[in-house]
């Protein structure tokens, strides 16, 4: 059982279920015994902390919400069997539990290591508060020296994360924090210099003056103050340009300096090894997410259009191919940038000569990976030759380039996440026997997709916990974000009422990422498919993204319009041919049984029959519109009738 006080007073199970606490004065009951760390409450104190004025029966009272307590936090506990949690000890009651949230938070804030650990642990700490601490007893006497203690903790790691961020030159990182830190706590120095030297830090002195100067009239104003030693210290260090300011250099980040800058020198502006090296940058940036990806996808059409100046399709064939990320998503996050990468590649193709099967073989990895998510039939073609050629080659790396193009083109209908799979299995051993890290990651999170789908939960949580472990180990930070909607979509398949609330912070997680073709209108489809029936609410306003037109008859339903929703459902196309796909086809049969369009059904039947067995969605690894099997006998019902 696990507690939780950074916000309402709160409990959850070992699945992470909430508890329902009962009414306002169980809920202070468990916080004031919370408050005691263990230590024994006498019932005359919790007496004393819930009424002003005691009525006649009050311990009574009292007895009653500790009863209530104790069968909410051990429902399995069997009758007159001792309470191991929440125990009567002499004169009164103590909880016995060192699962609490706000001391997670202390122990994380006192702990000591260097920067980037610090940095890891207090970001995730501060994730932890859901509010003010004991926000519903914010008037108690009895909780208000505890939950000052919290707050005061929490500021102070707010600035000890802006310092570990400062220590490893981010300070450009650590401003908006700060800044809406100074704003909400402007008697705290400590924040007013911190957001100072990040700003100094950032090249911007005349800005970094500007906030001291405010807080120096802040302090007058509000406290009659003159700044203390260090805020004067540090004004004077920036008026003077002291170089004691200036961010650590770390023998990586010199390493890099002066690496760049012999390139510079050596290498001349319009090589063709400049342009070749840009795209290993390019690629490099693109699996740390957020700007890194998008910086890749803005300068990598760029750089093709570069080396097509040449005139040397060898050396536009080596540009495009080396640019071999590894995609999880059949969804392009840019789908003209997406065909103007094909146009290229199709280009170099036609003039390639035949003595380059390694060339070839990249170019055609690349327009199936570019195709996904489309329904050509060249995306499959161009996948089947580069893996033909990639295993005549004996190549590794070539071949898990290959693979992940026949990953993109394995959507084409319903029911093949077991070829999903096989194609996973094969890219982990490969991968993980050449040191192929970043398609040993893409060999497990396809896994963790494929065995979602056929609700082998045991196999996917296995390539969960091997992929974070990779990804900790190497510096991948998006692949996070694809395992923590995993979790998400774990809860919901178990029919957990904690999966909304999963959802949305997954989505929180996967925006800035980098990835709008992820992005766009996912968790309203997530949400959706949670609650996929007649009674599902539709929100017309939010950004469906590209399921839109699956979703509008929905819309239109809800809001009474028949006839047009009929119209629009009978003109929806065969869903795109991505992970999805299974999701979608139970939308459009949602849809076809409330209005009982006996076409559609048969189509959506046909579509939706491969996939019998499967978890619908759940092939995405991020959610799920539950077991094909129970829309396919919906929609067989509806048939005979």
């Amino acid at each position: 059982m696990r507690f939780g006080v950074l916000g309402p007073v709160a409990a959850w199970d070992a699945d992470g279920t909430a508890v329902d606490l009962k009414g306002p004065r169980h809920r202070a009951v468990l916080a004031r015994l919370i408050i005691a760390r263990r230590r024994v409450v006498p019932v005359s104190g919790l007496v004393d902390d819930l009424w002003i004025d005691p009525p006649d029966g009050a311990v009574s009272a009292v007895r009653t919400f500790v009863g209530a307590l104790r069968r909410a936090l051990e429902p399995g506990r069997p009758p007159r069997a001792p309470a191991r949690l929440l125990v009567t000890e002499g004169p009164g009651y103590a909880l016995r539990t060192d699962d609490v949230d706000a001391w997670r938070f202390e122990r994380a804030v006192a702990a000591k290591g260097p920067p980037e650990e610090a940095l890891a642990r207090l970001t995730e700490a501060l994730t932890w508060w859901r509010g003010p601490a004991y926000a519903e007893f914010t008037d108690q006497d009895w909780a208000r020296a505890e939950r000052t203690r919290l707050t005061e903790l929490r500021l102070h790691a707010v600035e000890r994360q802006a310092e570990a961020r400062l220590a490893l030159g981010a300070a450009g990182e650590a401003v908006p924090d700060l800044d809406a830190h100074v704003a909400g706590h402007p008697w705290r120095e400590e924040g007013w210099r911190l957001l100072a030297l990040a700003l100094y830090r950032t090249g911007r002195q005349a800005d970094a003056l500007a906030v001291l100067r405010r807080a120096r009239a802040t302090l007058a104003g509000g406290l009659g103050l003159d700044p203390g030693p260090g805020l004067r210290r540090l004004e004077a260090e920036i008026l003077a340009q002291d170089p004691r300011l200036d961010a650590p250099v770390t023998t990586a980040a010199r390493l890099w300096t002066d690496a760049t800058a012999a390139y510079d020198r050596t290498v001349g502006a319009g090589a063709r090894a400049r342009i070749e090296s840009t795209v290993g940058l390019l690629r490099n940036l693109a699996v740390t997410g957020g700007g890194g990806l998008e910086a890749a996808r803005t300068h990598r059409m760029t750089a093709i259009a570069a080396a097509e100046e040449f005139g040397d399709p060898e050396l536009t064939a080596r540009v495009i191919g080396a640019y071999d990320v590894p995609a999880i998503w059949t969804r392009s996050d840019d789908p003209r940038q997406a065909a103007e990468i094909v146009a290229a590649a199709e280009r170099t193709l036609a003039a390639l000569p035949a003595d380059a099967p390694a060339a070839r073989a990249r170019l055609l990895a690349t327009v199936a990976l570019e195709m996904r998510g489309t329904r050509s039939p060249r995306g499959p073609a161009a996948a089947r030759e580069a893996e033909e050629l990639a295993r005549r080659l004996d190549d590794p790396a070539l071949l898990a380039f290959a693979l992940n193009g026949r990953f993109m083109q394995s959507c084409t209908r319903a029911g093949l996440a077991r070829r999903r799979d096989a194609i996973g299995v094969e890219l982990v051993e490969l991968a993980a026997r050449r040191g192929l890290v970043t398609y040993e990651v893409l060999g497990h999170l396809i896994r963790i997709q494929a065995r979602a789908a056929l609700a082998d939960f045991a196999t996917a949580d296995e390539h969960a916990s091997a992929v974070d472990r990779l990804a900790a180990r190497h510096e991948l930070p998006l692949v996070g974000v694809f395992t923590q909607w995993y979790a998400a979509l774990r809860l919901a398949a178990e029919g957990r009422p904690s999966a909304e609330d999963a959802y949305r912070a997954a989505a929180v997680r996967l925006d800035g990422a980098g990835m709008p073709g992820v992005e766009r209108g996912l968790l309203p489809m997530a949400l959706l498919c949670l609650r996929l029936g007649p009674e599902a609410e539709v929100d017309p306003d939010a950004d469906w993204g590209p399921y839109r037109p699956w979703v509008e008859p929905l819309v239109l339903l809800r809001s009474g319009r028949r006839a047009e929703a009929g119209t629009a459902l009978r003109a929806l196309a065969e869903p795109p041919a991505d992970l999805t796909y299974e999701a979608l086809c139970c939308v459009e049969a949602e849809a076809a049984l409330e209005l009982g369009d006996r076409v559609v059904l048969e189509r959506v039947q046909t579509r939706l029959r491969p996939a019998a067995g499967e978890l619908a969605g759940a092939g995405t690894g991020l959610f799920t519109a539950g077991p094909v099997d129970r829309r396919l006998d919906a929609i067989s019902a509806a048939l005979r009738d």
